[in-house]
């Protein structure tokens, strides 16, 4: 969609103008997260919100973590512990090496990354969807992480396969979506 590139355009400049460099460790407090065993995460990059501190704290706290690896259109699910020298570096972001998850376990949250987040729980990514295909697949609360400012109250364009997710979280506060 031609209006969806040209938001993204707009908002990935914005992004990086406005960019200050923050904490995402808010997450651990949610209960969802507390009481997770399995969360899905995936590794940030350039103006993205970071997610360095989260997955250590997630780690270390003795959540089982899995990160994402882009395999042609669709994203494979990989366990990480930790290990930098388990990360490579593919068109500019990090992923995980090692055995694909053949059949996902129960996973209690998804981090998801975002460029904005509607009062609706939508999402606008980066425009690759692969977390459009993926999300569908996922059990679990789903919580997008995005900058402060990046919460709008304007409606994002959405189509049929597009998932609401339950809540996002700036670096100051967690905003719940009401879904009916």
């Amino acid at each position: 969609m031609k209006d969806k590139a040209h938001m993204r355009e707009r908002y990935r400049r914005e992004r990086r103008e406005a960019f200050i460099p923050a904490v995402y460790t808010n997450v651990l407090s949610t209960p969802e997260v507390m009481q997770a065993t399995i969360v899905a995460s995936y590794v940030s990059y350039g103006h993205e919100p970071s997610t360095v501190e989260l997955n250590r704290a997630l780690i270390k706290s003795g959540k089982t973590l899995i990160l994402p690896r882009v395999n042609k259109d669709h994203i494979d699910w990989i366990f990480w512990d930790g290990d930098e020298s388990k990360l490579i570096e593919k068109k500019n972001i990090l992923e995980p090496v090692g055995e694909v998850i053949s059949v996902l376990p129960a996973i209690d949250v998804v981090i998801v990354p975002a460029l904005r987040i509607d009062r609706d729980g939508y999402r606008l990514g980066q425009g690759g969807g692969y977390y459009d295909r993926a999300l569908p697949t996922m059990s679990g609360w789903k919580i997008a992480l995005v900058h402060s400012g990046e919460v709008t109250s304007e409606v994002l364009p959405r189509e049929s396969h597009d998932i609401a997710v339950d809540a996002a979280a700036t670096p100051d506060l967690i905003v719940r979506f009401n879904k009916n």
